[in-house]
């Protein structure tokens, strides 16, 4: 599996907005069989972790591993790394793996 580069700036979002760092679309299936992000570009959907929560984002912490509409929200550059800054409520849901 590729490491993802962590982001060592600090990016602290306001009011209900919150800072994911998306997890790389290629994937890797059960058998082993690497998919690239290619074949997962056409998704409508994204995986990333938590990484800032502002202080009206309830229910949502730094660490929690979301799912999100690809589409959802303001991608920014920080120091190399993409991040993306969205809204609470455009969430979808919590992964638990």
């Amino acid at each position: 599996m590729i490491e993802e580069p962590t982001v060592d700036l600090t990016l602290e979002p306001l009011d209900e907005f919150v800072v994911i760092q998306p997890i790389s679309d290629e994937t890797e299936t059960r058998s082993g069989l690497i998919l690239p992000a290619s074949a997962a570009s056409a998704a409508a959907c994204r995986t990333g972790i938590v990484t800032a929560v502002g202080s009206e984002a309830e229910g949502i912490e730094p660490g929690d591993k979301v799912l999100y509409p690809r589409e959802a929200g303001y991608d920014v550059r920080l120091g190399g790394i993409e991040v993306k800054v969205l809204k609470r409520e455009g969430l979808i849901a919590r992964i638990h793996d």
